[in-house]
């Protein structure tokens, strides 16, 4: 008496809902209904209004020739070299950085979980660039890499080096060494901050399990870290992933898509497109294609963590 009974449907089995848990779900929905209410008014109208014009024809310099043009701004964005050439840098820059800083990121979350003295120090010090703003940690890179004011010239010609009387920022390969170093400077003690948070997270336990079956500690991280990591090393990677193929501020202040057009990225097309050539209906298909691509990259992160167990198997 008083138990209900089990409601079977093939494939699944549950007990119906009580008419007060009913109640206090629809008390749950209540409370977060705001939030989801101002979170979609902030995103997707927003991204609803730059689909709706990117099969306009909106440019600011001919008004009296805007109208709807379907899909004739992605024809021409599908047929814009330049807008390629600017996607695969993006592609180029964002695996090379967020590889780096993942692997880097790792050896730091590893030396701030670490038992030692003066580790809150290390810490902060670590934290130190990702608290920088992005512009001002470009100009420093700018400044550092300056044949005229910076010191990489002159330490490359006192340690021997080749490069000591290289212009960088007039090179179409060598001005993305300082550009991806900065993003890395920047963005890595984010990427150690988000492992070091799973790292703790992990029992001391099994790492004692570990080493009492003979375990080392290259095994013990492979085998134990790494493992029970991915979903952490998941949530970094597509964190930064998104970011990186956002980048815009970096480019900008550093060498503004230069020489020529060798360091210009999407996110600075785009620009580009909005604002100086006030473009905006062909602005808005390269902001839909950039997030398609975003998405996609997401999808894959994480159909690679799911398909197999994960991500490292």
């Amino acid at each position: 008496m008083g138990v209900r009974p089990e409601v079977r449907i093939p494939g699944r089995a549950f007990r119906p809902r009580s008419g007060l848990s009913a109640r206090r779900s629809y008390v749950g929905y209540g409370f977060i209904a705001p939030a989801v209410i101002v979170l979609a008014a902030l995103t997707l109208f927003p991204l609803g209004y730059n689909v709706w014009l990117s099969v306009q024809q909106r440019i600011l310099t001919l008004p009296f020739e805007n109208h709807a043009v379907g899909l004739a701004n992605y024809v021409a964005l599908a047929q814009d070299t330049q807008f390629w050439h600017d996607l695969l840098r993006t592609l180029m820059f964002t695996g090379i950085s967020v590889f780096v800083e993942l692997v880097l990121g790792m050896v730091l979350a590893l030396v701030m979980s670490k038992e030692f003295r003066a580790r809150a120090m290390v810490r902060v010090s670590i934290l130190i660039p990702w608290a920088i703003p992005t512009a001002v940690s470009a100009m420093l890179w700018a400044m550092f890499f300056d044949p005229r004011t910076g010191f990489v010239d002159f330490f490359l010609g006192r340690v021997g080096l080749p490069g000591s009387h290289l212009v960088w920022f007039n090179s179409a390969f060598f001005a993305w060494i300082p550009i991806i170093l900065s993003d890395m400077w920047k963005n890595t003690p984010f990427m150690a901050l988000l492992l070091m948070a799973g790292l703790q997270s992990i029992p001391k336990e099994l790492y004692e399990s570990a080493r009492i079956d003979g375990a080392g500690s290259w095994q013990a991280f492979w085998r134990v870290t790494i493992p029970l990591m991915q979903p952490v090393i998941l949530v970094a990677l597509i964190f930064r992933t998104l970011s990186a193929l956002l980048v815009f501020d970096t480019v900008f202040v550093m060498t503004g898509g230069g020489p020529g057009t060798a360091t210009t990225v999407v996110a600075y097309y785009n620009w580009y497109q909005f604002f100086t050539a006030l473009n905006y209906g062909y602005g808005a298909a390269i902001s839909v294609v950039i997030t398609a691509v975003a998405m996609l990259m997401a999808f894959l992160y994480v159909r690679a963590t799911v398909r197999q167990g994960g991500l490292f198997r």
